[in-house]
């Protein structure tokens, strides 16, 4: 039997990498719904409508950055902006598949006064 060598908090850790790449409440939502194919900003608002314009934005730049979502801008009038899955951030495919199926297991959370997220 194989032994994992430890994996700490430290960059070495392809675990950690990982959650950093992806942590950030909104970025596992903003892949799920790239993954049937590119959408423009304003698509992604609808499908997450909790996400606020300002938090949605940094959070694309942040993924763009981290080379999981590539950015096309048109020169139009008015600007047209597109988003998509680079080739690494579809690798993310299997991830965002199992979680929606171990999240259909789940018990729905109730909501509160003001639409947040109330602990059960």
């Amino acid at each position: 039997m194989r032994a994992d060598p430890p994996c700490g908090p430290g960059p070495e850790c392809p675990v950690t990498r990982a959650v950093s790449a992806l942590g950030g409440k909104w970025k596992l939502h903003i892949v799920f719904h790239l993954m049937p194919g590119t959408k423009r900003f304003s698509e992604l608002r609808r499908a997450i409508p909790d996400v606020t314009q300002q938090m949605l934005t940094a959070q694309l730049r942040e993924l763009e950055a981290g080379g999981i979502v590539t950015r096309t801008v048109y020169p139009v009038v008015p600007p047209k902006v597109e988003y998509s899955l680079t080739p690494l951030g579809a690798k993310l495919r299997s991830v965002t598949d199992a979680l929606e199926i171990w999240g259909r297991d789940l018990p729905a959370v109730p909501r509160q006064q003001g639409d947040k997220l109330q602990a059960a």
